[in-house]
């Protein structure tokens, strides 16, 4: 490895770098004003990039030349920015107070509908842009060519930088936002208007987005997929540098983009897991990142509790009506029917494991899909490579889900709030990351196959059975968990951690089992899933996964025990309803999702709970 190589490498980390500090930085300082985790903020990354390969060539074509192209960039910035004061008034607005889950489902919702107005309005296939005059060739440094535009992206970040400190240094508005980070309660008592402050933050937070976006156009085609790639970054960047801070997330982007750059070269095996095992560890060891500091404002998960009653007579009747139904079902339905009612099942489960640790243990997840996946490679690996039975590899599969929950548990559980949440999404993608590198043992992308149930249960009626068998039993398990003294215990370690310890209640040693039996249930799941299915692949990792786990639960409702059946029901059948009725089914579904917070914060089941309590004449 010649200097050359290293001078060049470098200056790649440097234009990587510069690039995940644009599109970062508006995301944490969105954060340090709002604590809003906004999830679709790749979303407004990738209509910067949209609008960009649409407004640049127009600007080229009236006046060709640099001035053009950078006016073009800075137009298209500003109009992310534009549509950025569109989310925070129409929706955001209406949700500052709302529990971050609520908010990271409505932000899941924009990401639904703004990926299928993208294909609406610019196609499915990917768009190249205009190169940048006088930057499309390279220049040669040390005897080796770069390419020149790279060069304005090195450049690009640090006067990013300098500009946001001196907004924030020598600015009445950056003052302002300053104040709001450390306390917008005190900014509100002193009369500064805090709807209009937190709308100018978030246009400057779209307006870094879509800049982000838009300075991608010479050198990546716009694609609708593009925001999920960059929200994965964004948020480790956010993270290591310290939710809230700009210099943290300059920082933070240097240490990834250098680490990308030569992480390919002396760790070519495990690049895709470098970053995310850098923010596990620095979570671990400083859970609120480089230069950030704690955060005195730790909201409840899900908002104002009520209690978890025992279920009563009619309660009871409704659940065991809906067993009876659901076991003659194989005598009116097909095989269609089936096959979705098994995967509303697997899902149910998955959902209900999920939350056991947020309803109960008020822990949030971003990452619960590492234990479905666990539980589903489990399973999978032990039949193609040992050649075990069904039924063995159903054992194998909550048992290796947990064995990963206790490992990562342990760290997890010793954190709260958002960082809780960030540490389980990095462990989920370091499993995610071993799944699609590590070819000799689980395939790579191109997955596992030949995964099939016993000859007993190859029939869809009979893997039918075994799935409603398995998904009851799951079911009056965490329940009796709920109610048992490990789940009172457990829900005062939630509600009041400091009281919970004075009277003796070891509340780590709780949540971390907790969080073992949830991943051992969500790894069950990942068994029966991969049954039904013949074949698994990384995707079940993915962040989607997790994302539909938290769709479901929010849904059913966090505050009931069966909500989150109720709620796997209801995303399984919308899918299934909308999908082939419409290209555009993910607008569709986001937009009921958006819809749902809005109307239904406590959840479908949890409002019909609601509803019942009323009227039997008692407090809901």
């Amino acid at each position: 490895m010649d200097l050359s190589f290293v001078v060049i490498q470098a200056l790649n980390g440097l234009a990587t770098a510069s690039a995940l500090f644009i599109a970062a930085s508006g995301l944490t300082i969105i954060f340090g004003v709002t604590r809003i985790v906004n999830f679709a903020h790749g979303s407004l990354y990738m209509l910067g990039s949209y609008i960009g390969v649409t407004v640049v060539p127009a600007f080229l074509d009236a006046w060709y030349g640099p001035l053009s192209f950078w006016a073009g960039i800075a137009a298209s910035a500003v109009a992310v920015g534009l549509i950025g004061i569109v989310i925070e008034v129409v929706l955001l607005r209406r949700i500052y107070r709302a529990p971050e889950l609520f908010q990271l489902l409505a932000t899941f919702g924009i990401v639904l509908v703004v990926q299928d107005l993208v294909i609406w309005l610019w196609g499915p296939d990917n768009i190249l842009g205009p190169r940048a005059p006088g930057l499309a060739g390279a220049v040669t440094i040390m005897g080796r060519r770069f390419p020149a535009y790279e060069l304005v992206l090195v450049a690009a970040g640090p006067a990013v930088l300098a500009v946001l400190w001196f907004l924030f240094q020598r600015t009445r508005f950056g003052i302002l936002v300053r104040a709001a980070t450390q306390d917008r309660e005190m900014v509100g008592a002193l009369g500064v208007n805090q709807s209009l402050l937190f709308t100018g933050v978030f246009f400057l937070g779209a307006m870094l987005a879509g800049l982000g976006g838009a300075l991608q156009v010479p050198k990546a085609p716009a694609n609708p997929y593009m925001d999920v790639n960059i929200i994965a970054e964004a948020f480790v960047v956010t993270v290591i540098g310290g939710m809230g801070s700009v210099p943290g997330a300059f920082l933070a982007a240097l240490i990834i983009g250098e680490l990308q750059a030569f992480g390919i070269v002396v760790f070519p095996r495990v690049t895709l897991m470098l970053v995310f095992l850098v923010m596990a560890v620095v979570l671990v060891v400083r859970p609120w990142g480089l230069l950030g500091r704690p955060d005195p404002e730790q909201r409840p998960v899900h908002g104002s509790l009520r209690p978890l009653r025992p279920w009563g007579m009619a309660p009871a009747v409704a659940a065991v009506t809906v067993f009876l139904v659901l076991v003659l079902l194989p005598m009116v339905a097909d095989a269609f029917t089936l096959t979705l009612a098994i995967e509303i099942l697997v899902f149910a489960v998955f959902a209900l494991s999920l939350n056991f640790l947020m309803g109960i243990g008020g822990m949030i997840s971003f990452g619960h899909a590492a234990y479905f996946g666990l539980g589903a490679y489990g399973s999978a690996l032990v039949v193609t490579h040992f050649g075990s039975p069904m039924e063995l590899a159903l054992v194998m599969a909550p048992a290796a889900a947990a064995a990963g929950a206790a490992l990562f548990g342990f760290f997890i559980v010793r954190l709260s709030g958002v960082y809780l949440a960030m540490l389980t999404l990095a462990f989920a993608e370091i499993v995610h990351a071993v799944a699609f590198q590590w070819y000799e043992v689980t395939g790579g992308d191109n997955g596992l196959i030949g995964i099939w149930p016993s000859r007993w249960a190859s029939g869809r009626v009979a893997y039918y059975y075994l799935t409603l068998g398995l998904c009851a039993l799951t079911l009056h398990a965490m329940r009796r968990a709920i109610h048992a003294p490990f789940g009172y215990t457990l829900r005062a370690g939630r509600d009041s951690p400091a009281r919970a310890d004075a009277i003796g209640i070891d509340v780590t040693t709780h949540r971390w089992l907790a969080f073992t039996l949830a991943g051992a249930a969500a790894g069950l799941a990942g068994g029966v899933y991969v049954f039904s299915r013949g074949n698994i692949d990384p995707g079940v990792l993915s962040i989607p996964t997790s994302v539909d786990a938290l769709a479901m639960v929010l849904l059913g409702g966090i505050q009931t025990v069966t909500g989150p059946v109720f709620g796997a029901a209801v995303l399984h059948l919308v899918k299934d309803a909308v999908m082939p009725l419409t290209d555009f089914w993910r607008a569709i579904l986001g937009a009921v999702i958006i819809l749902l917070v809005l109307l239904f914060p406590q959840g479908l089941a949890g409002h019909a709970s609601e509803l019942y309590a009323r009227l039997r004449g008692r407090p809901a």
